[in-house]
């Protein structure tokens, strides 16, 4: 009996290590989803797409500092203007040194909010 437990117990230990794992990743997924959401709509209520980028990057920065060796927000493909909307991509790399090795897993999240139709928008700068 002894024997057949010191050889399972490896397999038993890379199993739960490959659960921890994959909660990890399913975690900082909805973590980088959330951030998204939270970003596009931090963006949706400033006047000036600069202020919206500004915004947008604290947020992303403020969710996933902890979990992420770089994030990244982009707001490209917004139409910022009334009734148009704000589109932000998140982008995290993930570290996964935690595992034992030294990679990282990059995940991305999209959110979009419309803008509202009759709110004031300024250009940047003015």
């Amino acid at each position: 009996m002894a024997v057949e437990t010191v050889m399972l117990a490896p397999l038993i230990l890379l199993f739960l290590l490959f659960l921890a794992g994959a909660g990890v990743l399913v975690e900082s997924q909805g973590r980088v989803a959330g951030a998204a959401r939270d970003a596009a709509r931090a963006a949706s209520v400033r006047r000036t797409f600069a202020e919206a980028e500004a915004a947008a990057e604290a947020i992303t920065t403020g969710v996933l500092r902890d979990r992420c060796r770089s994030a990244e927000v982009s707001l490209d493909g917004s139409e910022f203007q009334g009734g148009g909307q704000v589109r932000a991509e998140v982008t995290c790399e993930l570290d996964l040194s935690f595992l034992g090795f030294d990679a990282t897993k990059q995940l991305t999240g999209t959110a979009v909010v419309p803008l509202e139709r009759f709110r004031r928008v300024e250009e940047d700068g003015g």
